[in-house]
């Protein structure tokens, strides 16, 4: 049931594979790229847990060895201390420039340590195991590498292609629902921005994925990635289209800043938050229908993921305080926020020209509402 999708980058160009059962063989997918059967593994205490033997047992099978490291799970080990610990252990474990490290894990993980493989040594080549949903759609694909901030998400990093992606669709069982959920507002976003096409098979097949159909899952995370792919492959670095695939981000990078990167709000359910806002603020600028930020709303909600600021538990800013948080976004060009709108569902673009008023006024009505 094995999918791939070839990113075409030239001399950086790579693979992801998606289905079933690719831990084991993950030794197999990754020996090609080995100039010594060694691997440096870096993951989380969850995915340690669950599913490091089983990677082992991959790894070995192919005769390659494996040294790991484990980190805290969650958003806040995406900082300078757990980003300094790894290059330091990395470096311990005598990781040369021909090597392969591993993220295994979910965005935070493939975050660090991409960052991690970008800096060390002046770059050394590194592997994806996506293990959560947001993962395998979004952040292990395309070379965005970071770590937060105080001032905000994601503002130290570097571009650095993986060399491969091993998204394997049955360690999607292990996730909690909401784990599930929340990187489902990652797919939906591919069908709000490009494909509306997309968006009708999600309105009717996405139930499905999230209830364990192997088959929809698959479709839906290389469905996900064929379009990120397409992007990337234009603008790999982001000087145009490819700040598309931050629909619904403006607004969701202010709320986890907002709530502290912590529980309270997971990333991929800011992105469904976001989407819903960034169409409510198209509709009231008449560039979309009224009924399109409704038709997204009902379908989040019949997801049963977060859709509005009423579904974040805990106290706000106001806000004149959230739209100071988005003054902190990487979007800002020229001390002006960039904002991805659509035109109707499945036709985003990027603007600069919005009336920050509006802006204020939509935040304070959905703040009303909570």
């Amino acid at each position: 049931m094995m999918e791939t999708v070839h990113v075409d980058l030239g001399a950086r160009s790579y693979d992801i594979h998606i289905g079933p059962g690719l831990l084991a063989q993950s030794g197999a997918l990754i020996a090609p790229l080995l100039r010594r059967p060694r691997v440096a593994v870096v993951t989380d205490e969850n995915v340690a847990r669950l599913h490091l033997e089983s990677l082992k047992s991959g790894l070995q099978a192919a005769g390659i060895e494996m040294v790991s490291l484990t980190l805290p799970a969650g958003e806040a080990t995406k900082s300078w201390p757990h980003f300094t610990r790894t290059v330091e252990w990395l470096l311990e474990q005598k990781v040369e420039r021909n090597d392969v490290v591993v993220a295994f894990g979910g965005g935070v993980i493939g975050d660090l340590v991409g960052f991690a493989a970008a800096v060390l040594r002046r770059g050394v080549r590194f592997v994806q195991l996506p293990t959560s949903l947001l993962a395998q759609v979004d952040s292990s694909v395309g070379g965005k590498t970071g770590i937060n901030a105080p001032q905000g998400k994601n503002l130290i990093g570097a571009f650095h292609q993986p060399s491969m992606v091993l998204a394997d669709t049955q360690v999607l069982g292990t996730l909690t629902e909401r784990d599930f959920l929340a990187g489902y507002g990652e797919v939906v976003k591919y069908g709000l921005l490009g494909d509306f096409e997309f968006f009708q098979w999600l309105e009717a097949n996405a139930s499905r994925a999230a209830a364990g159909d192997m088959a929809a899952r698959i479709y839906a995370v290389k469905r996900s990635v064929q379009m990120k792919a397409e992007i990337v492959q234009r603008d790999e670095t982001e000087q145009g289209d490819r700040a598309l695939l931050n629909l619904g981000h403006t607004f969701c990078h202010a709320l986890e800043s907002a709530t502290g990167y912590s529980d309270r709000l997971l990333h991929g359910e800011g992105v469904a938050i976001g989407c819903a806002l960034a169409f409510e603020l198209s509709a009231q600028m008449g560039l979309c229908a009224q009924e399109d930020p409704s038709r997204i709303r009902a379908h989040l909600r019949d997801m049963k993921t977060k859709v509005d600021l009423s579904d974040i538990q805990g106290d706000l800013p106001d806000a004149d305080g959230l739209i100071a948080l988005m003054a902190q976004d990487k979007k800002v060009v020229d001390g002006k926020l960039r904002f991805i709108l659509a035109r109707g569902i499945g036709k985003a673009f990027v603007t600069a020209d919005v009336d920050p008023a509006l802006v204020h006024s939509i935040l304070t009505a959905a703040l009303k509402n909570r």
